[in-house]
């Protein structure tokens, strides 16, 4: 059984009252009696509960992370950055998933959860001046990804559009000159999609690389399957390409799988790069090249950020300016692109 105040109480032999007004520092005890329950305390092993600082300092400790997708290892990556960072400064992380749906968004940020939740970190699909529409969250919020703070929040992320063209130009350098992409969006509405098809058509026309608009296929979904069927596609046609970006590592993931059932040889035939720096691609036959951003540095800043904004909030001087805060990447080369 959790040990109580009245089970210190009885070991300090005070009343619980008494355990309550040590607990909370309450300035008139005296040391001897301190002294007496705080021996209990440590012998006992009592923790105060979250619960109980929370009434007493008007603080929950809680902070919310937002996100699309639990099951894509990007995001699970992620967050056990975001927690680990919270947790080295006595924060508890409330994980939430929205499915990219614009009303789990907003709910996220004005439903009760952000009532009890002192920030949140928040990886966005709808459009800030959607969620953002009149005036300021009632809490911090930091934003992560491809969606802009606007001025109205911060906003924490890789240059998506520089490190796609990195990948691309990489291929190109290579002596690839068919370079297809996965992972364009089939409602043109998804802003990830679009920086990163924008970095490779940048890529193509610096490096004087005809754009075959054919070699461009969208996908419904991010994920494996997505891939495996996009490129599925791509290796069917009669001139199939030499190399592939993906949007994502999972959309890559696939793809190998693909290259791989129909006797495609990986980089030999065709080379594939991914994007998000997943540990599954260093594992996967052949490992997979990708743009990985510093995930560890990602969760750092954002965590850091949204602590200082809370501190600023409650000490009523929270009138800064938003930032936008980039995070580095690196093109990390394996197999899948290596020279052949």
């Amino acid at each position: 059984m959790p040990v109580t105040q009245a089970d210190v109480a009885r070991r300090a032999g005070v009343s619980q009252r008494t355990v309550s007004n040590v607990v909370r520092g309450f300035p008139y005890v005296s040391a001897e009696v301190v002294a007496r329950v705080n021996e209990a305390i440590d012998a006992l092993g009592y923790t105060p509960s979250q619960a109980a600082r929370s009434l007493r300092s008007g603080r929950s400790g809680v902070i919310q992370l937002v996100v699309p997708e639990l099951d894509v290892p990007y995001f699970a990556e992620l967050a056990r950055g975001v927690i680990k960072c919270a947790e080295e400064r006595g924060l508890v992380v409330l994980v939430r998933q929205t499915l990219g749906e614009r009303d789990r968004e907003r709910d996220a940020l004005e439903g009760s959860a952000a009532e009890y939740a002192e920030g949140t970190i928040l990886s966005a699909v709808a459009a800030v001046e959607d969620l953002f529409p009149a005036c300021r969250p009632r809490s911090p919020v930091v934003l992560i990804g491809e969606r802009s703070g606007m001025g109205v929040v911060d906003h924490i992320g890789i240059d998506d559009v520089t490190a796609s063209q990195v990948a691309t130009r990489h291929l190109v350098d290579a002596g690839r000159h068919r370079v297809a992409f996965i992972g364009a969006d089939v409602e043109d509405a998804l802003r990830m999609a679009a920086m990163r098809l924008q970095g490779y058509r940048d890529a193509l026309d610096s490096a004087g690389v005809p754009a075959d608009p054919t070699l461009v296929v969208a996908t419904k979904s991010y994920h494996r399957r997505d891939g495996e069927m996009a490129m599925a596609d791509l290796l069917a046609r009669d001139v199939p390409p030499d190399a592939v970006f993906c949007a994502t590592d999972l959309l890559a993931l696939g793809a190998l799988r693909a290259a791989h059932e129909r006797g495609v040889r990986v980089p030999t035939d065709v080379a594939v790069i991914g994007f998000d720096g997943l540990e599954e691609g260093r594992y996967s036959v052949p490992t997979l090249s990708t743009i990985s951003p510093d995930k560890q540095e990602l969760a750092r800043v954002c965590v850091e950020t949204l602590v200082r904004r809370i501190e600023e909030r409650a000490a009523g001087a929270d009138d800064a300016r938003p930032e936008d805060l980039p995070i580095p990447f690196e093109l990390v080369v394996r197999e899948s692109s290596a020279a052949s």
